[in-house]
């Protein structure tokens, strides 16, 4: 079906309203009530431009949209992630989509090629960011946490930035120093925390430190057991980060200059590892965190509190960011506690399901056309089903015991943590299928002595595949 106006129709006449949708897009709807499914990437000229599930951009022009829409791109800025992007933890959207297309099916015997590694990121499990041709993660050197940015063609470090002193004190270092955090890039600036707590905001171009903030000293906070883990959320002009405290767990930032816009006074729960998801409920904008016993949602643009939903087996450590879609939240958590769909559509915050099928505890977990896929502890790689909570199927062996997932084109990728082995399976309800395994070509020296594992997420952009284990970074071509 197409739309009748002539300027929609300029740039939307081969895009069909009212189709398939995807799992996890957001919905536009066109000022005649029709509707589309997509991801938002940026807004210019008056165009904004939109991933669909397919992973092709298009454009729509913003006056062919509805008003809720309008008012949604309007608060967006240039906070999307644009084509070749992956501008924070779990991409732009926070679904751990890559959106590429036309990747190999099956790996050839050794897996795919290595393009280049890297050996300069030092302790630390941060993600990348990958904006415009650079690569760039977070890493502790000689006592110093810093953010490393390196070229995506050869892996050249091309600078690096303090990011604070990290001298292992006030977090448990056990299991491996060094950041969490991913970093995430937007108008070129990166934002990054340390595990102590430190915030910096510095020039993606060259490094240079615009403002900073510390956890503890300016907001009340108290660094976790295990370090701040947190990767910041840009939305808009705003950050947003969760130092936790009496004063309000939740901080709105304005980006460009660190100067406090809101916080959320009414949720004082301290800071657990979970990282910002964004919820659009009948047509308003909130923030879901995870805490030790609290989900939650908070307004937008005031920080106060919407809804709270108990999570009181909550215990030891709770990581994993949680899934918004469709008026509902799923969230997951390991040590035995397993996973609930919260419905977020009401007056209040209610419970749909709860269970232990899926007791993830810090791979994270992927929706894809009504499924989660994601490691749970002791039953291996699972298949959940999102609306009943029920298990469609799992799979557990040498190699396939507990890791990380990431989604693309068809395909989940995964990383064993303890073999730090990595293979593709077929995302798919209908059962496992590997299609290409092969393990990475060495093991770092600084996670011996340690209890630590490979714990770094895999992420797939630009037809590269891109894998850590502390400061080994290894860059495959997975598109042949």
């Amino acid at each position: 079906m197409t739309i009748k106006s002539a300027l929609f129709l300029a740039l939307a006449a081969t895009i069909p309203f009212g189709g398939i949708q995807s799992a996890d897009a957001r919905i536009w709807t066109d000022n005649q009530g029709r509707t589309l499914s997509g991801d938002f990437v940026r807004v210019s000229d008056g165009k904004v431009s939109v991933r669909r599930p397919n992973g092709k951009v298009v454009q729509l022009l913003l006056v062919g949209l509805s008003k809720v829409d309008q008012e949604f791109v309007a608060k967006q800025g240039n906070a999307g992630g644009g084509e070749g992007s992956w501008t924070s933890f779990r991409g732009a959207s926070r679904t751990d989509h890559s959106p590429d297309k036309g990747l190999l099916k099956k790996w050839p015997d050794g897996g795919p090629k290595l393009l280049w590694q890297s050996q300069v990121c030092g302790k630390g499990y941060s993600g990348p960011a990958i904006v415009d041709g650079k690569v760039y993660y977070t890493g502790t050197i000689d006592g110093k946490a810093k953010i490393i940015c390196l070229n995506v063609a050869d892996g050249k470090e091309v600078w690096s930035s303090d990011l604070g002193d990290d001298p292992a004190d006030g977090y448990n270092t056990g299991w491996g120093s060094g950041p969490r955090g991913t970093p995430t890039v937007s108008d070129g600036v990166v934002y990054a925390i340390s595990a102590n707590g430190s915030l910096t905001a510095v020039d993606a171009a060259n490094g240079k430190r615009k403002w900073s903030k510390e956890f503890v000293k300016d907001f009340g906070g108290k660094v976790s057991k295990w370090g701040y883990s947190e990767s910041p959320l840009v939305d808009g002009d705003q950050l947003i980060v969760t130092p936790g405290g009496k004063d309000g767990a939740i901080v709105a930032l304005d980006k460009k200059t660190g100067k406090t816009i809101w916080r959320s006074k009414e949720l004082t729960d301290g800071a657990e590892y979970s990282s910002v998801v964004i919820a659009e409920v009948n047509g308003k904008k909130q923030y879901v965190q995870l805490f030790m016993k609290t989900l939650a949602g908070v307004d937008a643009e005031t920080g106060k509190l919407l809804w709270t939903s108990k999570w009181p087996k909550g215990r030891t450590a709770v990581i994993p960011t949680p899934i918004f879609h469709d008026g509902k939240v799923y969230m997951t958590s390991g040590y035995g506690a397993g996973c609930k769909l919260v419905d977020i559509s009401g007056a209040e915050a209610k419970d749909v399901w709860q269970n232990t099928e899926m007791k993830n505890h810090h791979g994270g977990v992927v929706l894809l056309d009504g499924y989660l896929y994601g490691f749970s502890d002791g039953a291996g790689l699972v298949c959940q089903n999102f609306e009943t909570g029920e298990k469609v199927w799992s799979e557990r062996g040498k190699g396939i015991g507990k890791g990380a997932v990431h989604y693309a084109d068809g395909l989940l990728y995964c990383v064993d943590e303890d073999e730090g082995s990595v293979f593709i399976a077929e995302a798919s309800p209908k059962g496992f299928s590997e299609k290409g395994r092969f393990p990475m070509p060495k093991e770092t020296e600084l996670r011996k002595g340690t209890n630590g594992k490979v714990w770094t997420h895999p992420v797939v952009l630009d037809g590269k595949l891109y894998l850590r284990d502390q400061d080994l970074v290894f860059c495959y071509d997975v598109k042949g």
